[in-house]
């Protein structure tokens, strides 16, 4: 029996790459302690693209910092490639993010004073690559995503769009692993939109990489594996991506 176990659990490892058991997280102390979180399980697998859907407060975005390790749950466990993101220390939890994890977040973040390649090349600047080698694969992503005009605009030249495309190729170009994603499409007409989300897409859809994306974008449902609903600090329908969620 210990050995079948062993074995369930290797070949779980293998196929899973993202998972969250038991996770609570409250904001405030006393009367004002609001609970966001209330014991949230979630599997990501190896190849799959996965939509977080659900009304605002439904703790959707709270939840992908707590799988970053950005926010530290209250209870639970999240293990991303077998690991577990709880026991690393803060450097650690640096490192491996710095290695393994892509964010979109719904504040584009971008730099003011570095032009749209320098701020999409910032993630390979971190690994050490080389300054020319590190432009040049951020010069590639930019331009799939029609910005080969505007490499050297600085964020305040940009329209949101355009901020939004930047922080999408700056998420990209490292590769990562596992690609979180906070409305990824939000600032984005639908042309450009349905454009991003095929790049999103053949990210997670590479067998050792998966996507996590919270959206309200009806447009790009189609491109999901499944689709979790949240409600209320908890994870209720989760259905294919075929189907449109309630």
């Amino acid at each position: 029996m210990v050995n079948q176990s062993v074995e369930l659990f290797e070949q779980e490892l293998s196929h899973g790459l993202v998972r969250a058991r038991g996770i609570t997280k409250s904001f405030g102390e006393g009367d004002t302690k609001i609970p966001v979180l209330k014991g949230v399980d979630l599997d990501v697998a190896k190849g799959e693209v996965l939509f977080l859907v659900g009304p605002s407060g439904s703790g959707k975005t709270t939840l992908l910092s707590v799988i970053a390790g950005i926010l530290e749950s209250d209870e639970g466990e999240v293990r991303i490639l077998g690991e577990s993101i709880h026991d690393l220390s803060a450097a650690e939890k640096t490192c491996f993010r710095r290695d393994h994890l892509g964010f979109i977040f719904q504040q584009y973040n971008l730099l003011p004073t570095l032009t749209a390649v320098e701020n999409a090349a910032v993630p390979l600047f971190i690994r050490g690559m080389k300054k020319m080698e590190a432009i040049g694969r951020a010069e590639e992503v930019l331009k799939t995503m029609g910005m080969g005009e505007r490499l050297k605009a600085v964020p305040s030249k940009l329209s949101g769009g355009e901020q939004q495309r930047v922080a999408i190729a700056r998420a990209l170009v490292g590769e990562p692993q596992l690609l979180l994603c906070d409305e990824p499409t939000a600032s984005l007409d639908g042309e450009t939109g349905h454009r991003v989300v095929e790049q999103l897409c053949e990210v997670g859809k590479h067998p050792d990489r998966a996507v996590i994306i919270i959206t309200h974008d009806s447009r790009i449902f189609e491109f999901g594996d499944r689709i979790v609903h949240m409600e209320d600090g908890q994870v209720g329908q989760i259905q294919q991506g075929q189907e449109d969620p309630i």
